[in-house]
């Protein structure tokens, strides 16, 4: 018969070896985890050189959109997504939000936030349209953490250095875009940025115009 100490030595032997198969068991998971990734990724760029090689203009497959969207929702730190907007959705804070927008995000993104725009239509990824449940139902904090920190390997750069409030602020705009006016549009395509011969052919429209109503106004009799 066994005594009380060679029981225990038994057990703790027992104890031990499975100790070692449970820790076996977690790193072949995590193996098989870092394989699945890995395997995830080659698939990706196999089919990312087969769709459309190295090309800017190709449109990324459903399998790439998901991959991206899955990447940046990891990236995302937990605390970051639960934040709130501390500023309140007023007019002014939205026509700021509206017109920073305009300067700055519009030539990829478009006024409306579509991403129909020549740049946009020349970038890899493409930017996603904005108004879309993709984009709107994301946190206030994941928005504010895009702007702020850009996203990589895309044409999204981060926008820190423009300070919180004005982000909070874009942050307020994006939200409003399914809802933008006509003239809230007009507004931002007198706002958007212009190259010098732009400039210069408004400044020609609007003397045109100014002397036409110059000549339509009545002689003082």
């Amino acid at each position: 018969m066994l005594d009380s100490a060679s029981f225990r030595g038994i057990m703790d032997v027992a104890g031990d070896t499975r100790f070692l198969v449970e820790t076996f068991m977690k790193l072949r998971t995590v193996i098989l985890l870092i394989v699945l990734v890995a395997l995830g990724i080659g698939v990706t760029l196999a089919a990312m050189l087969l769709h459309g090689g190295l090309s800017a203009t190709a449109t990324p497959t459903r399998l790439e959109a998901l991959l991206a969207r899955s990447a940046r929702h990891l990236a995302i730190p937990e605390n970051a997504r639960e934040q709130h907007n501390p500023l309140a959705a007023t007019a002014d804070h939205v026509h700021d939000g509206m017109m920073h927008f305009a300067d700055h995000c519009a030539l990829c993104h478009a006024n409306d936030g579509s991403g129909d725009s020549m740049i946009g239509h020349g970038l890899y990824p493409k930017p996603p349209n904005l108004r879309m449940p993709e984009t709107q139902e994301l946190s206030d904090g994941e928005l504010f953490w895009i702007i702020q920190n850009g996203v990589r390997f895309t044409g999204m750069p981060s926008f820190a250095e423009h300070g919180k409030e004005d982000d909070w602020k874009l942050v307020l705009f994006v939200r409003h875009l399914p809802q933008l006016t006509a003239p809230e549009r007009a507004e931002m395509e007198r706002n958007n940025p212009k190259a010098p011969d732009d400039r210069e052919e408004e400044q020609q429209e609007k003397k045109f115009l100014n002397g036409q109503q110059e000549k339509a106004k009545p002689k003082a009799p």
